[in-house]
């Protein structure tokens, strides 16, 4: 089987919206959900990609034809597209990525760390988000050096690279803090989580907006507190204005 023919499972496209989080915040964005994930986090919010009860819903498709229906939503015209699941790492994305970029496109990815790639050299945007305490997760410390030597491993180019946290508590910002010491190169990026996943078939699933305003602010004394200026405070914008409704 060829690299072109290689099957790709798909959990949802959609789009074009923004990109609710991290170093792309509120930028426009085609989101490739791929279905499957190495991952059990405790608040997944994205159980329909990662669960492997929804693995039925979950499409073999060749790059040729996602890349053509990520054409036909973005008409054409250039932007970026966020490959995202689940743990997208672990889908053969190489040839949908080397597609996509004949025609001007940039990809992001977002992953746990937790599976190396050498295609992570040919992104544009790499947010590494190891998994706090409160996921119930462990993160493998040299696998995440992995993905980094994977994602710089050529002499030039390669993808703009950050850290991206989910923080609940006092656990997980100690968690956080941590990480950026063993990368002190990378920008943080730090978000209040959302304790409410939905079921994944009720787009009008309520999210707790107070608790999340709450964490946000809580969030925001710690930094400045701490003197941690690095640090990037954001929202899930995406959630701040959908909720959790699947494809926006």
């Amino acid at each position: 089987m060829t690299a072109l023919s290689e099957k790709i499972r798909i959990s949802e496209i959609f789009g074009p919206t923004i990109q609710g989080e991290g170093m792309l915040i509120g930028q426009p964005t085609v989101f490739v959900r791929t279905g499957g994930c190495d991952y059990r986090c405790s608040w997944c919010d994205t159980l329909h990609a990662v669960d492997s009860a929804y693995r039925h819903d979950w499409l073999p498709m060749e790059a040729e034809v996602i890349w053509n229906r990520v054409l036909e939503l973005s008409g054409g015209v250039p932007l970026t597209v966020s490959l995202s699941g689940g743990n997208p790492a672990i889908q053969p994305l190489g040839s949908l990525i080397a597609r996509g970029k004949r025609d001007g496109y940039r990809f992001a990815i977002e992953t746990q760390g937790s599976v190396a790639r050498d295609w992570f050299a040919d992104l544009d945007f790499l947010v590494l988000s190891p998994k706090p305490p409160s996921s119930g997760m462990e993160t493998d410390w040299d696998i995440l050096h992995d993905c980094l030597k994977a994602a710089t491993a050529r002499p030039s180019g390669g993808p703009r690279i950050g850290l991206k946290f989910v923080i609940f508590d006092d656990a997980d910002y100690a968690f956080a803090k941590d990480a950026a010491a063993r990368f002190p190169d990378l920008p943080v990026y730090l978000q209040p989580g959302n304790h409410t996943p939905p079921p994944p078939d009720d787009d009008d699933a309520r999210i707790d907006i107070d608790g999340i305003m709450d964490r946000m602010l809580w969030l925001v004394d710690k930094v400045t507190a701490d003197r941690w200026f690095a640090a990037t405070v954001l929202p899930q914008l995406h959630v701040l204005l959908w909720g959790n409704k699947r494809g926006v």
